[in-house]
């Protein structure tokens, strides 16, 4: 007779957790600290690994992101109190050039770029993935707020339990490989007050430290002075034109300015409000209209990740629902293949503000499924 097949253990693994090896992404904040505690508490052989990934010269005393220097002490901290192994992995010049580098080059081009996306697709869950597997790891765990969840074809990419904290719109680009290899322990929890509960019972120093607000590597929101620090001479001045050809004023440099933006124009005592609809970059152009020219019905979409269990292009259309930024839920729309990486997004209702260089991803209508998304790339 066959023997009975191992039982599973917490991550979905046949073996007993003493003999399951765990890569957790520590960042240092109470999420992923709460990971590395729990799969500890369980038994399970857990490494901690954080990533260096930018100058911390002017980041040591800055609160609020991800990875600076108090953020690798914090995590080193955790690691040492729960008694498991930490490293430090310098990528610093893979963050620089997978994230850095399109992070300002999209914003001089006129685009509206996600960096944290990037992070995960090309460093987290590329780099560091593979890092953990030349560890012998038999998966990797993130403090993520997403689930993952097996159906009949296989892992599936699902919302997390609590809406506020969802994060798929930053995961949308993790393939079918990555997501049999990874593992989001916090998913299913109803709210942060239940992380920061674990993490007091634990007994972590983190359990009351702030959520990370910014960019990592932009202090204060400031975009502009960043990308102005990369590229010196980025922000050049130029004209604030109305859509009917009126030029209202002057600008301090294109990358100032987002489309829907309708506050800091510097353009006041106008009888109607008015608000970003294109950024003309090789015009050195602002243009700015009614609010009724940023409704968009039709969207193209590149760069296509599909987490389907059939092929993409075997259906003429998908009814699904799409994020086109992070912070708005999900509407309704019919998705068109044009290849395997490449689609047409028409949405049932217009939406306003989509730009270039945001992200569009794909959810189920009827449940927490997410199929993927891609790029929103062209201007309107």
């Amino acid at each position: 007779m066959p023997l009975d097949p191992a039982p599973l253990n917490s991550l979905g693994l046949p073996k007993p957790p003493s003999e399951t090896r765990v890569v957790v992404a520590m960042s240092g904040g109470v999420d992923s600290s709460v990971v590395a505690a729990q799969l500890k508490e369980e038994g399970y052989d857990v490494v901690g690994v954080t990533l260096q990934l930018y100058d911390h010269g002017a980041a040591l005393a800055k609160k609020g992101a991800c990875c600076a220097g108090r953020d690798i002490h914090d995590a080193r901290r955790v690691a040492e109190e729960m008694g498991f192994p930490h490293y430090v992995l310098d990528y610093e010049n893979t963050f620089r050039e997978a994230v850095i580098d399109e992070f300002a080059d999209s914003y001089l081009g006129g685009a509206t770029p996600v960096p944290c996306i990037r992070c995960n697709e090309r460093v987290k869950f590329r780099d560091l993935l593979e890092t953990a597997k030349d560890l012998d790891a038999d998966c990797m765990a993130t403090g993520h707020y997403i689930q993952r969840k097996m159906g009949p074809a296989g892992a599936e990419l699902h919302a997390a339990a609590d809406a506020a904290r969802d994060q798929s719109y930053f995961l949308f680009s993790t393939t079918p490989e990555q997501l049999d290899y990874l593992r989001f322990p916090l998913g299913h929890l109803p709210s942060k007050d239940a992380t920061r509960a674990l993490a007091a019972r634990y007994g972590l120093a983190v359990a009351d430290k702030p959520d990370s607000q910014d960019i990592c590597f932009v202090p204060n929101g400031d975009y502009a002075a960043v990308i102005e620090k990369l590229r010196p001479g980025s922000a050049e001045p130029g004209e604030i034109v109305h859509a009917d050809g009126r030029v209202l004023g002057t600008h301090r440099g294109v990358i100032h300015y987002t489309i829907g933006q309708r506050r800091g124009l510097g353009i006041g005592g106008l009888s109607e409000p008015l608000y970003v609809v294109k950024l003309d970059v090789d015009a050195r152009r602002v243009v700015v209209g009614p609010k009724e020219m940023l409704a968009t019905r039709t969207i193209p979409v590149r760069e296509i990740n599909w987490l389907g269990d059939v092929p993409f292009t075997s259906r003429s259309e998908w009814p699904l629902a799409v994020k086109v930024r992070s912070t708005r839920p999900p509407r309704d729309a019919i998705i068109r293949p044009l290849s395997e990486t490449t689609a047409e997004v028409e949405l049932l209702t217009p939406e306003e503000g989509v730009s270039p260089g945001q992200a569009c991803v794909f959810y189920a209508p009827d449940d927490s499924r997410i199929f993927g998304g891609g790029w929103i790339w062209r201007g309107y």
